[in-house]
């Protein structure tokens, strides 16, 4: 049986992100998919707007990241589908998650965005996950937002010297 490869292109997003309990970020599904030689970055752009439209996937924008999950109308679909994706292909996957499990993890665990409040000043927002648990969740509010935005690039590399300066602080 010959199958449309965007379909196959769309499946194989869609197990990476049913696979996994945390969310991807676009970098990291075209990752694998580009360095394996799946398909091109044009029709991985094609294939992740496609799976928006058709609400099988959600994006969350924080920043200039945007971290993608599958929606329950996703899963539905991977449960019929799913068998069109070969065993190769699944191992490949497969062994990339496995292989990359803590560097995704730790990339989708902490989070940081920043808004205007409405007194005119900015917050940024900054978040440590573990599982479905959230560690840390820090607020800082500034008079600036490009204060703001770079307290959240900091988040990102600074955050567990961050959370450890806190624990090791409180108790």
């Amino acid at each position: 049986m010959t199958q449309d490869p965007l379909t196959l292109y769309k499946l194989i997003v869609l197990y990476m992100l049913n696979k996994v309990t945390y969310k991807l970020t676009y970098s990291q599904i075209s990752s694998f998919i580009l360095e394996k030689e799946y398909t091109s970055f044009m029709t991985l752009q094609q294939v992740i707007s496609d799976l928006q439209d058709t609400e099988l996937i959600k994006a969350d924008t924080s920043l200039n990241r945007t971290f993608f999950s599958i929606t329950e109308e996703g899963r539905n679909t991977l449960s019929y589908f799913g068998n069109r994706i070969g065993d190769a292909i699944i191992h490949d996957i497969d062994m990339f998650l496995l292989e990359k499990h803590l560097e995704l993890k730790n990339e989708a665990s902490i989070t940081a965005k920043y808004y205007k409040t409405t007194s005119g000043e900015y917050t940024a927002e900054l978040v440590a996950r573990e599982k479905d648990t959230e560690l840390v969740n820090i607020k800082i509010s500034v008079p600036a937002e490009d204060m703001a935005e770079s307290i959240c690039e900091s988040w990102y590399s600074k955050n567990e010297q961050i959370y450890k300066y806190l624990m090791e602080t409180l108790f």
